[in-house]
């Protein structure tokens, strides 16, 4: 077997295929004194070469995509590549090498602005029967009739067995196998932009999974003594921090560059310990920010970060955040609708919540919080409303659930309808979880397929834990078992049916009139005018503007309240009634047409919602 010279490639980690049989193959092995490239079907040992900062690498003919591999560190045991791009069978698996060949068709994509998403997140295993990146292209006529504009995918970086939530992952680089691998995402995403829908990538950069992980077979990845509540956390600060970071930030750019994603979104940053500067998060905005100058594509980077800092959207050295996922929005509603107070919950409950939510972002921005016990957050009352994702369910608020229950399980369906409309007509890029649009009953619960019985007694043991400031018991489905997955997943047919089919149609209707009215989804603050009627348990919004007003009312009480309004005087239009029998409501209380003279009573019907128009055209 004939190694050439080292030449050039797109990454430091991980194999390069060069066309015509020839490979390089990569890797950073500080904690190995020999590297040996182990090829199998023949069985061939190649003998790396050791370079600069610890690298060893060797560029090989002969080597063609669907080749497996292993790494043998000091001659002993074999390891799959850190920077594998897929393991065909699985973690403890060889690694395969990828054909990087594709018939993309997307090459006029660029993306689509941030302020015009509507997000619709999906778990891949669960979404369909299939459970693969091809279920989901077969569903894509579905969404786009919905209306949404964006998919987000739960992690797909490879993680132990077939069953996961996704953030287990222990091969960044690798899509999961039982996805569909590499070629299922990129079809996927293809077809994604041929119906002009942008794809999120959830990523997790604070940790890496418990089973399967070699990073540290081969280098110092993770920080002695310091954990997530997940698992070790990433080095981002010490010894090889440089290293350490490129392996992640090159991670970032292959979803980019390598299966033409148009955002990631960056799971629970709060939980990246990292005490350098600039930080691993300005890096990396700093590298997206480059590729998306470089192709002219709109790429964007979308935090979850629980601390409520609106300065991961501002402009730490030049490169802010693009958005931010807001959970202060979710729990002011959830705790509207279901009057839950325990938990987290226990800091919301008043109109007022929602009122900030709507009007600034964040509810908490330095005020101090009885269920952590210490102040947090900053103010966000400057930032644009495109600055944040907001919904009233998703993976984390539904399957963090006992029992993974969803609101149509806790709540009515006008009150269904009132969340999907504080959602869907607030000024924030809204997300839909899965199934929402019309009312899914099936739970979406924690799952897991690991091998080690000690890890999975520990993880059950976890769950009791992360559960008791709710008060909830030991009775929570095993996240082990095979029926914890088959009963998260979604029924195929129940959108056709009474009731959960007039709300997909509700859901529609609602997507369809948010991007027609651009004051809706208006990027500014400056024109929005909220208002909390805290004794009658009703929110208003207003968007005032040169050509028109756009006015929303809320009613979050089980009574018909009137509201003494000063509205524009003039012609109003009733544009949309929740109340409306087409809707399932009882009826609507407010006329169709109104003619307005200084003060106005508005009847509101109980637990819906309505907007009116003066001079807006949609």
């Amino acid at each position: 077997m004939k190694v050439l010279k080292s030449s050039a490639r797109t990454y430091k980690n991980g194999p390069t295929y060069l066309g015509k049989g020839h490979t390089y193959f990569s890797v950073w092995a500080p904690f190995a004194k020999s590297v040996d490239l182990i090829l199998l079907n023949p069985a061939r040992r190649i003998p790396l070469k050791a370079r600069s900062q610890d690298y060893f690498d060797a560029t090989v003919k002969n080597v063609w995509p669907g080749t497996k591999y292993f790494f043998r560190l000091n001659g002993r045991k074999d390891h799959p590549d850190p920077a594998s791009r897929y393991q065909p069978q699985s973690v403890t698996g060889p690694s395969q090498l990828v054909d990087p060949q594709f018939p993309w068709t997307d090459h006029k994509w660029r993306g689509i602005a941030l302020a015009q998403y509507i997000i619709y997140e999906l778990h891949v295993g669960t979404f369909t029967p299939q459970g693969t990146f091809d279920g989901i292209r077969k569903k894509l006529p579905y969404l786009k009739k919905l209306g949404v504009t964006a998919i987000e995918l739960m992690p797909v970086a490879q993680f132990p067995g077939t069953r996961n939530w996704g953030y287990d992952g222990v091969f960044p680089f690798a899509v999961q196998n039982s996805y569909g691998g590499p070629q299922g995402l990129k079809t996927l995403v293809n077809a994604c932009h041929k119906a002009g829908l942008a794809v999120i990538m959830d990523v997790v950069y604070n940790h890496v999974g418990p089973e399967g992980n070699v990073l540290l077979d081969f280098g110092p990845y993770l920080r002695k003594g310091l954990n997530t509540p997940w698992g070790g956390s990433i080095n981002y600060d010490g010894a090889h921090k440089n290293i350490i970071r490129r392996f992640f930030v090159e991670n970032a750019l292959m979803w980019l560059e390598t299966y033409h994603v148009d955002a990631l979104r960056l799971d629970a940053v709060h939980a990246i310990y990292d005490q350098s500067n600039p930080t691993f998060l300005e890096e990396l905005k700093r590298a997206v920010d480059r590729y998306a100058k470089k192709s002219r594509k709109r790429v964007y980077l979308i935090p979850e970060n629980n601390q409520n800092d609106s300065h991961l959207m501002r402009s730490f050295s030049g490169n802010g955040m693009d958005a931010q996922w807001t959970d202060d929005f979710h729990h002011a509603l959830h705790t509207l609708l279901t009057s839950e107070r325990q938990g987290y919950y226990k800091d919301y409950g008043y109109l007022w919540h929602l009122r900030k939510a709507m009007a600034e972002g964040f509810v908490y921005s330095g005020q101090y919080s009885r269920y952590r016990k210490t102040t947090y957050g900053n103010s966000s009352i400057d930032l644009d409303p495109s600055k944040f994702i907001v919904y009233s369910q998703n993976h984390d608020q539904v399957g963090n659930r006992q029992y993974g229950d969803r609101l149509t399980k806790i709540v009515s369906f006008e009150q269904l309808k009132l969340a999907a409309g504080t959602v869907l007509l607030s000024p924030y890029i809204p997300l839909i979880f899965m199934g929402e649009e019309y009312g899914e009953t099936a739970p979406f619960q924690y799952f897991i397929s690991h091998s080690n019985k000690k890890l999975i007694q520990k993880i059950r043991l976890g769950r009791w834990q992360e559960f008791r400031d709710f008060g909830w018991g030991k009775d929570i489905p095993d996240p082990q078992s095979t029926k914890t997955f088959i009963d998260s997943k979604l029924d195929t047919v129940l959108h056709k049916k009474g009731a959960h089919q007039q709300l997909l149609k509700f859901y529609s209707k609602l997507i369809d009139l948010r991007k027609k009215i651009r004051s809706i989804y208006d990027d500014k603050r400056k024109n929005l005018i909220t208002m909390a009627y805290e004794g009658k348990w009703t929110l208003t919004l207003r968007r005032k503007r040169q050509k028109g007003d756009l006015f929303i009312a809320f009613n979050f009480s089980r009574d018909k309240p009137e509201l003494a309004l000063r509205l524009s005087s003039g012609g109003w239009t009733k544009i949309f009634d929740s109340a409306d029998p087409q809707w399932g409501g009882s009826g609507p209380f407010i006329p169709s047409k109104l003619e307005l003279r200084d003060v106005t009573l508005l009847p509101i019907p109980p637990l819906s919602f309505v907007v009116l128009s003066r001079g807006e055209k949609f």
